[in-house]
């Protein structure tokens, strides 16, 4: 459960940073919100992005390992796009305001969000 936990703040950090980074190409939670609303929704990405990735993520992940090891990762970074698209679309079914604007702007994001993951799980752990 700890584990979890930890998961789900850094997921949440990392797309708050995305979001900030990316401006108005990712966004989480509508403009004209109180801080506290923001925060809420920044929380339910973050959830329902640690569920996918956790589910949703290893299992696509197991089924390409062949097609992640010829193209030696590169493909981790399309399914991580596609994750961020699916979290997009489920918490969109719930409404919560979450936004990526593209595929393209998926990858960058991705992108970002991995790399910041892995900083700040290095230093959560």
């Amino acid at each position: 459960m700890e584990r979890f936990l930890s998961t789900w703040f850094v997921s949440s950090v990392a797309l708050a940073f995305a979001a900030l980074l990316l401006g108005s190409r990712m966004t989480i939670g509508d403009g004209d919100e109180t801080t506290l609303n923001r925060v809420l929704a920044l929380a339910v990405v973050g959830l329902v992005f640690t569920v996918v990735h956790e589910l949703v993520g290893s299992f696509v992940k197991l089924i390409s390992l062949p097609f992640i090891v010829l193209t030696l990762g590169l493909l981790l970074v399309v399914i991580n796009a596609c994750l961020l698209l699916l979290t997009e679309w489920i918490t969109t079914q719930f409404g919560v305001e979450f936004m990526v604007d593209g595929f393209g702007w998926a990858l960058l994001a991705g992108i970002v969000i991995s790399v910041c993951q892995s900083i700040l799980s290095a230093i959560v752990r």
